[in-house]
């Protein structure tokens, strides 16, 4: 399911910014673009997704400003500058220069000044980066909550069609057996130009017409189907699999319905119900 999830958090002059969308997957894929001194913390920003969203191709996009002189300390080397200025001297010595040099300038030669991190501080970002992902995660889970209450709609709405269908289908397939004894015999009396039927023989080709040609097995289990699929669309938890196993079952019913009956109207009646089948498995490509 495709889906959007953003979420700032600003502490003590630290910024973050954490943006979570996905599309449709069959696999969870989670790329992750972020500073390269927060990739320390990545598996666990990892982690906390996949234990929110289960399937999708997820692009997460994390962005940090740190204005906070918490945790951090600045290195000056003594002995980097004294080297600086003995050259300096030198040179000013040799060239009748002057050594009035301001120690803002100082700082500005190359390796004086270090900033370093702490440890501590480390933990610090890396909770509060969490804090901000769990959020956007929230934002994300949500917006997508809603559109799948709209498709969850959209399906039940697909589903009772199915079933409409299959009563149709129940309705039409009523007294087709008494219709074949009916031709079956006036067929046999234009042919052998009799009214004089073998009963017995008559009974025995019906018993195999109606045997090959029932539906009741597949209609009922297609009941069966859509009772399930109305429970499972009611689940709290990914479902999209198991809805896709159960469209597929349905397809097969329906086939062999289409394929058992000599019925125009039911052939008809179930292309209706294939068209309206992959409507439905189009549909759940779109959740979990």
């Amino acid at each position: 399911m495709t889906g959007f999830g953003r979420a700032k958090l600003e502490k003590n002059n630290r910024i973050y910014n954490v943006e979570i969308k996905s599309v449709n997957h069959k696999y969870t894929d989670i790329s992750i673009k972020m500073p390269r001194s927060l990739t320390y913390i990545e598996e666990k920003i990892k982690k906390e997704i996949t234990s929110n969203i289960s399937r999708g191709k997820i692009d997460v996009f994390i962005s940090f400003e740190n204005y906070s002189d918490e945790g951090k300390e600045i290195i000056v080397n003594s002995d980097l500058v004294n080297k600086y200025m003995e050259e300096f001297t030198k040179l000013a010595e040799e060239n009748n220069l002057s050594m009035d040099i301001p120690v803002t300038e100082i700082t500005k030669l190359p390796d004086v000044l270090t900033l370093k991190h702490i440890d501590d501080d480390e933990d610090l970002i890396e909770n509060e980066l969490l804090e901000c992902t769990r959020q956007a995660i929230e934002n994300f889970v949500s917006m997508r909550q809603q559109e799948g209450n709209k498709i969850k709609e959209d399906l039940i709405t697909r589903i009772n069609k199915i079933n409409e269908i299959v009563e149709k289908i129940t309705k039409e397939s009523t007294g087709l057996i008494e219709e074949y004894v009916v031709k079956l015999e006036e067929r046999i009396k234009e042919i052998l130009k009799t009214d004089i039927i073998d009963k017995a023989r008559l009974a025995q080709e019906v018993v195999i017409y109606a045997d090959k040609s029932s539906i009741e097995e597949e209609l009922t289990r297609l009941r069966s189907h859509i009772i399930q699929f109305k429970q499972i669309i009611e689940e709290e938890k990914p479902i999209g699999k198991k809805i896709d196993f159960l469209i597929q079952e349905m397809n097969r019913e329906i086939n062999t319905t289409g394929s058992k009956s000599a019925s125009l109207e039911i052939t008809n009646l179930v292309i209706e119900a294939k068209t309206v089948l992959e409507d439905i498995r189009e549909q759940i490509q779109n959740i979990e």
